[in-house]
């Protein structure tokens, strides 16, 4: 059930050309979704979302065995987190610096979720553990400005060069915090081509979404400082210091 005081229309202000996605891992299945008809990876499972009707997910419907790992669904498997992969991709050195990104990245309990529910914005009828949009780097400066403008509180960039899923996903919900992805850095994605390189992905994790809904009303979405050329904006700025000096010195 979609919460009646969460309002994220605000974001078709956006208009987003890829479609926003909202995420929920669940125990028991979801009413009113059905199961996803085909195998894909866990990156993958977002860029369905985009345009298909909302669907639910199980471990049977994913075909790299990250997904699964992560939110807890089967036991670890040791080829992979022993390290053994990534030097064979090219992507590590030897195993040991493979392993290190499995020793502290954000996952779920063991049997703690069962099925994980996707849907686009415009198709959206349950609370989102998270929103995970795709955006242009103008677009992500409203949003991240929106993000902290009430707190000063910064956004995150983390992730590594495999398993973007864990960054994509987890990191948000387990921590709670934002987190900031550009598309093409992350192997698995890459690989498979899912999106255009250089767009970002920002995951809002559900803590925060009311207060950036409701910040993205307030504030002022076309700074005019960004169309007015660097010489106008650095006289505003010493006009700006020098109005505050004056009222220091009353």
């Amino acid at each position: 059930m979609m919460n009646k005081d969460l309002d994220l229309s605000i974001f078709n202000r956006f208009e987003f050309e890829y479609q926003p996605v909202g995420v929920k891992f669940l125990l028991t299945k979801p009413e009113g979704l059905k199961q996803l008809d085909k195998h894909v990876a866990f990156c993958e499972m977002l860029t369905v979302a985009q345009t298909a009707e909302p669907f639910y997910t199980t471990k049977e419907n994913h075909e790299c065995k990250a997904g699964p790992i992560l939110t807890g669904m089967v036991e670890p498997d040791p080829v992979f987190e022993s390290g053994q992969v990534g030097p064979k991709l090219g992507v590590y050195e030897d195993p040991r610096a493979n392993r290190q990104i499995y020793q502290s990245m954000s996952r779920l309990e063991r049997n703690t979720v069962n099925y994980i529910a996707y849907a686009s914005l415009d198709k959206l009828t349950f609370d989102p553990d998270l929103l995970i949009i795709t955006a242009k780097p103008s677009q992500a400066e409203i949003l991240l400005r929106a993000a902290s403008y009430r707190t000063g509180k910064g956004w995150n960039a983390k992730g590594t060069s495999v398993l973007g899923c864990a960054w994509l996903y987890m990191y948000p919900y387990v921590q709670g915090e934002i987190n900031l992805m550009v598309t093409g850095l992350h192997h698995g994605m890459k690989a498979r081509k899912l999106l255009p390189e250089g767009l970002l992905l920002i995951t809002l994790p559900y803590q925060l979404l009311p207060e950036i809904a409701a910040n993205l009303e307030k504030i002022e979405w076309d700074l005019p400082q960004y169309s007015w050329g660097k010489e106008a904006h650095r006289q505003r700025m010493q006009e700006i210091a020098e109005e505050i000096r004056n009222e220091m010195e009353k």
